[in-house]
């Protein structure tokens, strides 16, 4: 046994200090300072007619970028392939064969619900003008006042492509959730909870974030959701998990996934996904882009090793489960400092997401007993937190000027302490708010299925259907 454990400790100690010689040494991408521009002749100066004062020079009217759109557009549709097919079947594959079909409903429902808020009422309480830095106001209701004219928020993309970009995030991330309480919740309770928490949960904590609410002023970073997507999802997954109870037979019954190969599928399309989620969010086709699509495809392969070096370790096998796990704990670690940090600091944090994550769904959800079906809570909320935290310890303005440098790249605890008080106004958002919504669901509609229901699988009880006619 202790050779074993010999034969996989080395490697892991050798792959840390390989990542920590390449972040001190001079080869770090996020130490390298761009070239100094040459300095431009002056130009000469420029005569006004006799008897007329020279006039100022306007500065240039916003213009709409094709390649910036386009991408932007393209990462749409990537971030809405994270949902649905990836994360339906991800989630599909990780539940029992009876309730196959209800799992894969939940994220299909989501996309058609949340598209239709989005335009209602969703968009404008996230990024309407800004009231008290707490809530966007009512001006893009219904998209009132929205022509296809330079967003605000990306002058070179028209308003409708950021607003369906963000309808997008606004989509998985309540769809993350149904991970929690699969096989047993009602479908009627299911439609009115995730109505209630997008409009309650996420469109403030959006505008927070990034539609200039109080976070955001305070200078927190959170490049593609690690807050707003993945805290506030895998936090309000244990309110639900704990609110809802557990399965029927659970810590009794053997409850595998009936189909690994369909989640493992999911993994992947998450993955490709992910591209568009982060790289999309520097909101244009440009070096940021390019810089956050190499962050996140190295924190997710460093983080898939990690899971697999230590379930090896201590398992003695390495699984398909742990790797593609250990992939979406570093998509979703990764995601808050994508656009913030460089390709080693994207090494150390993924490894790391693994082993955190790792230790999250194998022995803190065993000390604590509650019944999170799909490791929801263990994966983002766990590794949401430590991405979040982490972008205050990895950050570089080497890597984005208009971000803040870390605490190891000189910039102090300044940066930490914000991203602290970040996480912690996200959980307090997520916990308080979730627990509220799921209580005023149970006594409009009840939360539960009945035991026979749940014994028959929700795709028959609650569907009237079956996933596999054999």
């Amino acid at each position: 046994m202790v050779h074993r454990k010999i034969r996989f400790v080395a490697p892991a100690i050798l792959f840390g200090w390989l990542a920590l010689a390449g972040l001190n040494g001079p080869a770090n991408a996020q130490e390298a300072k761009p070239a100094e521009p040459a300095a431009a002749a002056p130009a000469a100066p420029a005569v006004a007619p006799a008897g007329e004062a020279a006039k100022p020079a306007e500065p240039p009217k916003p213009k709409i970028d094709s390649g910036d759109t386009a991408w932007v557009l393209t990462s749409s549709a990537l971030v809405m392939l994270m949902t649905l097919p990836g994360l339906a079947l991800f989630y599909g594959g990780l539940v029992r064969r009876k309730n196959a079909l209800s799992t894969i409903m939940h994220s299909f429902i989501i996309l058609c619900l949340i598209s239709v808020q989005w335009v209602l009422w969703g968009y404008t309480l996230a990024f309407g003008p800004d009231i008290k830095q707490l809530i966007g106001g009512l001006d893009f209701l219904g998209l009132k006042g929205m022509n296809g004219s330079p967003s605000s928020y990306a002058n070179t993309i028209p308003d409708f492509a950021f607003m369906i970009f963000q309808a997008m995030f606004a989509v998985i991330t309540p769809a993350l959730i149904t991970g929690a309480f699969a096989e047993r919740i009602k479908f009627s309770a299911f439609i009115i909870f995730t109505l209630l928490w997008a409009t309650i949960v996420y469109d403030p904590l959006a505008h927070w974030v990034w539609g200039g609410g109080w976070l955001q002023k305070l200078g927190a970073l959170d490049f593609a959701g690690g807050t707003v997507v993945h805290i506030s999802s895998g936090v309000s997954a244990l309110v639900a998990a704990i609110v809802i109870g557990k399965r029927k037979g659970h810590g009794k019954e053997i409850m595998a996934p009936h189909n690994l190969p369909l989640t493992v599928l999911g993994a992947g399309l998450l993955w490709f996904g992910w591209f568009g989620f982060n790289a999309g969010s520097a909101l244009a086709g440009n070096a940021l882009a390019a810089s956050a699509f190499v962050a996140t495809n190295t924190a997710t392969a460093a983080a898939a090793l990690g899971w697999m070096i230590v379930e090896w370790a201590e398992t003695g096998r390495p699984t398909v489960l742990g790797a593609a796990s250990g992939a979406v704990a570093g998509l979703v670690a990764i995601t808050p400092a994508a656009g913030f940090v460089g390709p080693i600091s994207s090494i150390i944090l993924g490894f790391l997401a693994g082993v955190i994550c790792y230790i999250g769904v194998t022995k803190i959800k065993a000390a604590f007993g509650y019944d999170d079906a799909l490791d929801v809570f263990g994966i983002h909320g766990i590794g949401g937190t430590w991405g979040a935290i982490a972008t205050g310890l990895f950050a570089s303005k080497a890597v984005n000027d208009a971000g803040a440098d870390g605490l190891f790249f000189g910039g102090g605890f300044g940066q930490v302490t914000n991203q602290i008080i970040a996480v912690g106004a996200t959980w307090a958002l997520a916990i308080v708010a979730t627990f509220v919504i799921l209580k005023v669901v149970d006594a409009v509609v009840g939360l539960r299925v009945t035991d026979e229901d749940e014994v028959a699988g929700l795709d028959l009880s609650q569907h009237g259907e079956t996933g596999y006619n054999l």
